[in-house]
């Protein structure tokens, strides 16, 4: 197995949760948040889609799908178009407010285009130096396992946040 195998197959994981968590969830569920500090689903699969989209465009050379294929029009969040959601206020996060379908259609753009990075990489590639503000430097790979890891995170974060709603709905139906 190559390493672009294992990428391809760590970010087909995370894109098979992301659908699982998003499935049949409404805008208000997408937007319930369990305390005024908390981060909702919604926010949780935009701000990691947001963050793979960023990075992968950086690493690649390209324009993030985000502007390049309109889904900042589309989804018309009261945001600047460079925003990805990190060190988002409590205010911020409330204010992405999205559907299910036009999120898991965004995520879904935007693992076409990694998935279409990764497959042309070699082991080699790995090592090229993309970021030399941090000490050490950081290479294609481990940015790209960066994106992995903040992936898993915030999806593991969103499903357990559905499981939450779920237990309440059954709850009080």
């Amino acid at each position: 197995m190559t390493s672009a195998e294992v990428l391809t197959d760590a970010f087909a994981r995370i894109r098979d949760v992301v659908h699982r968590v998003l499935d049949g969830l409404s805008r208000e569920q997408l937007a319930v948040r369990l305390d005024s500090e908390a981060n909702s689903i919604g926010w949780l699969i935009w701000h990691l889609t947001r963050i793979q989209d960023d990075h992968v465009a950086g690493v690649a050379g390209t324009e993030q799908v985000w502007t390049s294929a309109g889904w900042a029009d589309r989804f018309g969040l009261p945001l600047d178009p460079a925003d990805h959601g990190y060190g988002h206020s409590s205010d911020q996060v409330a204010s992405v407010v999205v559907d299910a379908e036009p999120l898991a259609a965004y995520y879904d753009a935007v693992h076409a285009v990694t998935l279409a990075y990764i497959a042309g990489l070699t082991d080699a590639d790995l090592d090229r130096i993309v970021d030399e503000r941090w000490d050490p430097p950081v290479t294609l790979g481990v940015r790209l396992v960066s994106v992995i890891h903040d992936d898993v995170t915030h999806t593991g974060q969103a499903a357990f946040i559905r499981g939450v709603l779920e237990r309440r709905e059954a709850s009080t139906g």
